[in-house]
């Protein structure tokens, strides 16, 4: 295994802490859980430390939290105080035996709680997670009792940056992308990985796919073709070098991106690895992922505010055919007040009559990624269109 080495850099803590609150806050509501998140007002704007390491310790935990609660809430809070910054998940779970409670950091814990799923110790996770929590300088705590939930606590030296360097990918705010619409493949064993990069990059407009796997990665270049590819290295069965080289074979020539959740700083490199392109380690960093995505497409980013709409970039589309004024007003209403399950049902109402389906396939584009100002967008401009044609 690679070395453990620790990069220090400047991070705008408010954007850092967004992304992962936006990423797990769909995970939780996805499996019906509350998703609580509190934060200190006074947090500093920047702040020093190692980003990726922090981002993995605050994933796991976050990834523990939610597969191992069924029902109840999940929250996540964060303080900061004399430049150490108290970060806090706890759960309405099961909770953890105290059998298990003085080992839950142990690689591959076994006993009771292989059975009773009362212990998310199993693995490496929280291993990894309290490793790199002391390579940071920090600490990890845990309190449990079972039916009581969980808490895990990390403590961290978060120092305060007065005067931060200039952070000019971080500080924008992209909406989309100029040209045609590209089409991303993520080939990845682990569900949530996958789900992690659908959320990620759908809003910005990408086609994504998904794979779990060599062989449905293959069946599926018959019939598509992806401009980018995203594979794991770590699949069973075929793994992602394997892949590569099949992919090559069949002459496909898009760029391919491998991913790797491994612990050191390097990727292993064989002469089985020479048909990739780039690599970039778990868990994800937006920012990074996007520089990677734009050089290897030659993207250019549309900001915020900008006069270019993704939409007029890729030409106009056809507005879909309304399905009567009353139910475009009733999806509407449901949309101003927040109600997903209500709009899930009256899509799939709307979806039986076939002329509805143009219509109801973009609103739920919407709605996988709780875009509810684009969902809303689109039913006005439904609604007009309607008027107009009276």
């Amino acid at each position: 295994m690679g070395r453990l080495q620790v990069y220090s850099s400047e991070i705008n803590l408010s954007d850092f802490l967004d992304q992962i609150v936006g990423m797990f806050r769909l995970q939780a509501e996805a499996k019906g859980l509350d998703f609580r998140h509190e934060r200190d007002p006074n947090l500093p704007t920047y702040v020093r430390t190692d980003e990726k390491r922090l981002r993995q310790i605050l994933v796991n935990l976050l990834s523990n939290a939610i597969k191992f609660t069924d029902s109840g809430h999940v929250e996540f809070s964060v303080h900061h105080r004399s430049e150490v910054a108290s970060f806090c998940v706890s759960d309405s779970g099961p909770g953890i035996l105290e059998e298990d409670l003085e080992h839950i950091f142990e690689p591959f814990v076994r006993g009771q709680a292989e059975h009773s799923r009362l212990s998310p110790g199993l693995g490496l996770g929280l291993t990894i997670t309290k490793l790199l929590a002391e390579t940071l300088g920090g600490e990890i705590k845990v309190e449990s009792a079972p039916g009581a939930g969980s808490i895990f606590q990390v403590r961290l030296m978060l120092a305060k940056v007065e005067r931060p360097a200039a952070l000019a990918v971080q500080d924008r705010s992209l909406t989309g992308y100029k040209g045609p619409r590209r089409t991303i493949l993520v080939v990845d064993d682990n569900a949530e990985h996958r789900e992690m990069m659908r959320q990620m990059l759908q809003p910005l407009d990408f086609a994504v796919l998904t794979a779990v796997g060599g062989p449905d990665c293959l069946s599926m270049v018959d019939s598509v073709k992806p401009d980018l590819f995203f594979i794991d290295i770590l699949m069973p069965g075929m793994n992602g070098w394997e892949l590569v080289e099949r992919l090559r074979e069949k002459e496909i020539a898009a760029p391919i991106i491998m991913l790797s959740a491994n612990i050191g700083d390097g990727f292993a490199r064989t002469n089985r690895d020479a048909g990739h392109d780039d690599a970039i380690t778990k868990p994800l960093n937006l920012r990074q992922l996007l520089e990677k995505i734009a050089a290897h497409l030659r993207l250019e980013w549309i900001e915020e505010g900008s006069e270019t709409a993704p939409t007029a970039a890729r030409g106009s589309e056809p507005v879909p055919r309304s399905p009567g004024a009353e139910h475009v007003e009733e999806l509407l209403s449901l949309g101003r007040i927040g109600h997903i399950r209500g709009i899930d049902r009256k899509l799939t109402a709307l979806a039986e009559a076939p002329q509805n389906l143009p219509l109801v396939e973009k609103l739920r584009a919407h709605m996988e990624v709780y875009d509810f100002a684009g969902y809303s967008k689109l039913l006005e401009s439904v609604r007009e269109d309607e008027q107009r044609h009276a």
